[in-house]
Formats: structure tokens, C-alpha cells, sequence
């Protein structure tokens, strides 16, 4: 890498590493570390009447006081932080003392992973510690990290803009308290679930993410070309046609918690590829799911958060079962004040302008009904309400109603304005199953592209019986900014989908020798933050002229400095070349 491309601490950084090598000091040494204690459980177990206790720490340095022959050093690691106390002569047992003078003093920086051996005390100030008998370096950091300040509960240079936080989230994970915590409980969560389901004797299993055809729910896929089978596959938007084949195939219970894929809008809730779980019970209904999803995400919030009153944004919400149960047609009629029974599909678009919701004429019955209601009533439902008994149109994979054939058994869990969980009792007729994907397709050939496509194979699965079944899918997501408190599901998501990173456009080198810029001076141009030959042609010689030797000189580049009639030539030429 050109030196001009880093920065003064990254030059440090890199000579102190070669400075290391010279003095026979690995900076990233292959050989295994033994850890036998953490920062956290070293601070909770500590007493003063104990034996004195060895210890073998390691993590990174996030902080030094250095005090002539004594030093003290923070050190993080995945536990936490905890103070080290670092003498020169009790890690320099002999005459040679370079290990602290040194490498401890000058060639380590912040963000350095070190090992230490020694034991626990407390220090005169009453902080628990480890007095370090020996140091070993484990890591060397070439790049400085942001330096997060806290005096007197007030933050200074935070790292929190969110741009940089999501795309560098390895730097908010160390320098940002808290975001660690958010990671953790999002296992706990997936963790708690996966222990309600296997205590009921439920499978997990894995089904296909390339599938042939996108089906299980309304929404566009992504789509791929395998070149061996010359054929355009989808990455999967829903786990359930795989999963209710396996009903049909004998398994009573079958779950799969993995990625969806839906290429569609990205928001403070939606994320094209996120984290789901779908379950399916034989001889089970939607009445018995609402239940078994209730008293589930009660259990989760218990072993999560020890409670199951959770605030998020300004909101307390409850998640103690049962829960409110509303029906759609009830739930619009409450917040519009229209009864959509027996609407034609022209009534309900006019219902829909009538309320201001933008429609057009691709949206069937199904699709300008659920604009209604996420438009009008979704984001009223704060606490933890099922919404119920959806209309036929909306549900093509779900159960008729038992007592009214235009709404079938459906429920939607609403939390905090945002739908949570989605179940049906699971349509089991593979004649009413087909002509329901036909009605689909007739939406597809009007222009809906999130209608779905006509899955001969699980029709077929369906016709060799499939017993009643009711199957519940929920955001994995959006639970976890539930239980976290977050309103950003990129908050919960390591690595959330990001716009490419911007990157300076600078014109090539050859641009530059062109007009008579000689090639050594290309890289201190773009130095001094010229990067086109356009910006070039802006530039003041005499500036540019003394920036251009402060850069050689600093760097110790050994250039032949130009003169600013050279300067002032290889401006006028960039003009010239600009006006063509």
C-alpha cells in the first residue's frame, strides 16, 4: 500500500510493528493462548479473605496510564473490561528491560490484543485487578480505533452515526457499550424458542433456499441462474410449501428457523434478507396456535429480560398471555368506520381512494383490502392483539372458515404497530388448494408480481392427504427488536444490507501523465486532494506548489521537488484538457 494512502497514526502503527519484528517479537503469533478467567467472573467472585488467585487474561487494550516504572492498562475482553496493573521489573525479570520500555511503552497502542498472566487483588483506590507477572503480545492493530470518551455521564467523539456503525460493525461492537448485549439476547431469544418447541417434541429441519418456484407467501424473490441445470431459480421467500410436505410426508411437528429472501423496499423494519421460524402441528387448528404463540413469546420475554414488560420507544408493552383477539373486518371497521363485507372489488377500491390509500388497477380484492388495513389500522395495535378471521382473498394457502366461507381461519399477531406472526389452519383440500393458485395467477397476468405461482408439486403432495394442520410463521427479527427494545431492526442484525460504500472517483494515473504531470507526483496530488483533472484545473498554483513539497517532505517521499512554473504548466494544461 502507497504510505500516501494512510493516515499518521497508520504509518506509526506500522512502524512500530516492524519494530516489533526486528526485535524478534511476532505481533500475531500462531501459538495458543490459555484463558482460565474473564473480566466479569473475576470481578464477582473476588474477595479479599480468599487465597490469592492466578489468573491467564486476554483481550485488547483500551486504555494505558503509564507511570514511569508502574502502568496501568484497561483491557476488554468478550466478558467486559477490567484493570491491569503493569510493574517493569515483575515482567522483566532480568537485566533487559526493552519488554517494558519498549514494547509495553511505546510500541503498543490502544486496540492491541495482549495476554497476561499473574493474580487477583485489589488496589489501593479498591478496584479489583490483575497484577500482571508477564505480558505476551497477541495482536498487533494497524488501524486506530475511534476514541469514545466518557467524564461525568457525558459522551464525547461517540462512535454513532449509523452509516459507520453498520457498515464497521466489528469497531461498534468494541468501542460501543451495549450493542454486545443486544447480540446476546438475540441468541437467548433463538435459544428459548427453540427449547419451547423441542419440550412439545416438534423437529427442526432444514429445507431448500434455491427453489424452482417461489411460493408460501405474496411477495417478489430474488432470482438466480444455476449454469449446470440451465434453469432460473429463487431464493426462497417462505419455508412452508417444504415444510407442509413434510406434514403430508408423517412428522406431527416440524419447525425451521433460517434466511427468507424478498426483494422489496428496505426500511426501519425491513431488511431483503431476515431471519424467520415456521412451525407446522398436525391435528392442530388456529385456535390452539393463538395460545401456543401467546404463552411462547411470554416464555421468551421471561428468560430474556427476567419480565414480560418490555419499553420500546416510548411505549411499555405487555407480553403477560392472553392476548386481544380482533377480527380484520371488525378491526377496519373501527378505525375507518367502512364495513368491507361483501365488497366487490371496485367498492373496495373506491373505499381505499375514499380514505386517501393509493391503489391502481393490478390489486385484487386480497391486496386492497390489506392496504386498508396496514394503512388505517396496523400501527394502532401496540400491545400484543391477534387479529383474526382474514378475508378469502387475502389467504390463498389458508383454511375456509367453518362458519362463513368468505373469511378463512387466519390470525396475525400485532405488536408495537408491526405485524410479529403470521398462522393459519392450513388448507388441506389440494382441489380448493388449485383453484386458489389459479385465482393467484389471474392476479399475476393483471400485474401483480408478488402473486404466486402455481406449485404443481405441492398440489400433488396435498393430494396424497395431508391431515389438519395449523402452521404459524414469525419474524425472528422483529422479535428480537421486541425483546431488545430497538425500533431499527438494523440494530439487531450484525450486518444489515447497506448501500455500496461511496468511494471517491479519481481519474486514473494515465489522465495525469497525459498532460505532464510526472507519474511520481501523481500519488501527492491525490494527497493533497486532487483526485480529476478537472479539480485540477481549479487549483491555485502557488497553494497547490507548497502543498506538494510540505507532503514530500513530511512523508520523506526523496522526491525532487517541482518548481511552480512546473505547477503552474500542469495547471494550465488540466484547464486546457478540462475545455476540450
Amino acid at each position: 500500500m502507497n504510505i500516501l494512502e494512510l493516515s499518521e497514526q497508520e504509518i506509526v502503527r506500522r512502524g512500530s510493528l516492524d519494530e516489533m519484528r526486528r526485535r524478534g517479537i511476532d505481533p500475531f503469533p500462531a501459538d495458543e493462548f490459555p484463558v482460565t478467567g474473564y473480566s466479569d467472573e473475576i470481578k464477582e467472585t473476588f474477595t479479599d479473605d480468599a487465597p490469592q488467585r492466578e489468573v491467564s487474561v486476554a483481550g485488547r487494550i483500551m486504555g494505558r496510564r503509564i507511570m514511569g516504572k508502574a502502568s496501568f492498562l484497561e483491557l476488554q475482553d468478550s466478558h467486559g473490561r477490567i484493570q491491569v496493573y503493569v510493574n517493569r521489573d515483575e515482567i522483566c525479570q532480568g537485566e533487559d528491560k526493552d519488554l517494558y520500555n519498549v514494547v509495553f511503552k511505546k510500541l503498543l497502542d490502544i486496540g492491541d490484543f495482549v495476554g497476561i498472566k499473574g493474580y487477583v487483588f485489589r488496589t489501593q483506590t479498591g478496584e479489583i485487578s490483575v497484577h500482571a507477572q508477564q505480558l505476551t503480545v497477541l495482536g498487533k492493530s494497524i488501524r486506530p480505533l475511534p476514541i469514545v470518551k466518557v467524564k461525568d455521564g457525558v459522551t464525547y467523539d461517540a462512535f454513532d452515526d449509523p452509516e459507520l456503525r453498520y457498515r464497521r460493525r466489528y469497531v461498534d461492537l468494541i468501542v460501543n457499550e451495549g450493542v454486545k448485549d443486544i447480540f446476546v439476547k438475540r441468541t437467548k431469544v433463538m435459544n428459548s424458542m427453540r427449547n419451547y418447541f423441542n419440550e412439545h417434541g416438534y423437529m427442526e429441519v432444514e429445507t431448500p433456499i434455491l427453489q424452482s418456484i417461489a411460493g408460501g407467501a405474496s411477495a417478489r424473490p430474488f432470482i438466480t441462474h444455476h449454469n449446470s441445470l440451465n434453469i432460473e431459480l429463487y431464493m426462497r421467500i417462505a419455508t412452508e410449501l417444504y415444510l407442509k410436505r413434510l406434514i403430508v410426508g408423517g412428522f406431527d411437528g416440524v419447525y425451521e428457523i433460517g434466511k427468507n429472501f424478498r426483494n422489496e423496499g428496505m426500511d426501519r423494519t425491513h431488511n431483503p434478507e431476515f431471519t424467520c421460524m415456521e412451525i407446522y402441528v398436525a391435528y392442530k387448528d388456529y385456535n390452539w396456535m393463538m395460545e401456543f404463540t401467546e404463552k411462547l413469546v411470554e416464555k421468551i420475554c421471561l428468560d430474556v429480560n427476567g419480565t414480560t414488560h418490555v419499553k420500546v420507544g416510548d411505549n411499555i408493552i405487555d407480553f403477560k398471555a392472553p392476548y386481544r383477539r380482533v377480527t380484520m373486518t371488525d378491526a377496519i371497521k373501527e378505525h375507518t368506520g367502512i364495513d368491507i363485507t361483501g365488497m366487490t372489488e371496485e367498492q373496495l377500491r373506491d373505499a381505499a381512494r375514499s380514505l386517501g390509500i393509493e391503489v391502481d388497477e393490478t390489486m385484487g380484492k386480497g391486496k386492497l383490502i390489506d392496504e386498508i388495513f396496514g394503512e388505517k389500522c396496523e400501527g394502532t395495535y401496540i400491545q400484543p392483539t391477534f387479529i383474526i378471521d382474514y378475508p378469502i382473498e387475502m389467504s390463498p394457502l389458508t383454511k375456509r372458515h367453518r362458519n362463513n366461507p368468505n373469511l378463512t381461519e387466519r390470525f396475525e399477531l400485532m405488536v408495537n404497530g408491526k405485524e410479529l406472526a403470521n398462522a393459519y389452519s392450513e388448507l388441506n383440500d389440494p382441489i380448493d388448494q388449485y383453484e386458489r393458485f389459479v385465482e393467484q395467477m389471474k392476479l399475476a397476468d393483471k400485474g401483480d408480481d408478488e402473486a404466486m405461482i402455481i406449485d404443481q408439486d405441492f398440489v400433488r403432495s396435498l393430494e396424497y392427504g395431508m391431515p389438519p394442520t395449523s402452521g404459524m410463521g414469525m419474524g425472528i427479527d422483529r422479535l428480537v427488536m421486541l425483546m431488545t427494545g430497538q425500533t431499527t431492526i438494523q440494530e439487531v442484525l450484525f450486518f444489515p444490507q447497506m448501500r455500496p460504500e461511496k468511494v471517491q472517483r479519481r481519474d486514473k494515473e494515465e489522465a495525469f501523465t497525459a498532460i505532464g504531470v510526472p507519474a511520481e507526483w501523481v500519488a501527492p496530488i491525490y494527497k493533497a486532494g486532487v483526485y480529476t483533472i478537472d479539480q485540477l484545473a481549479g487549483q491555485t498554483a502557488g497553494k497547490l506548489h507548497q502543498e506538494l513539497c510540505g507532503i514530500n517532505k513530511k512523508f520523506k517521499l526523496g522526491f525532487k521537488s517541482p518548481l511552480i512554473g512546473d505547477v503552474e504548466q500542469w495547471i494550465a494544461a488540466a484547464t486546457t484538457s478540462a475545455a476540450e
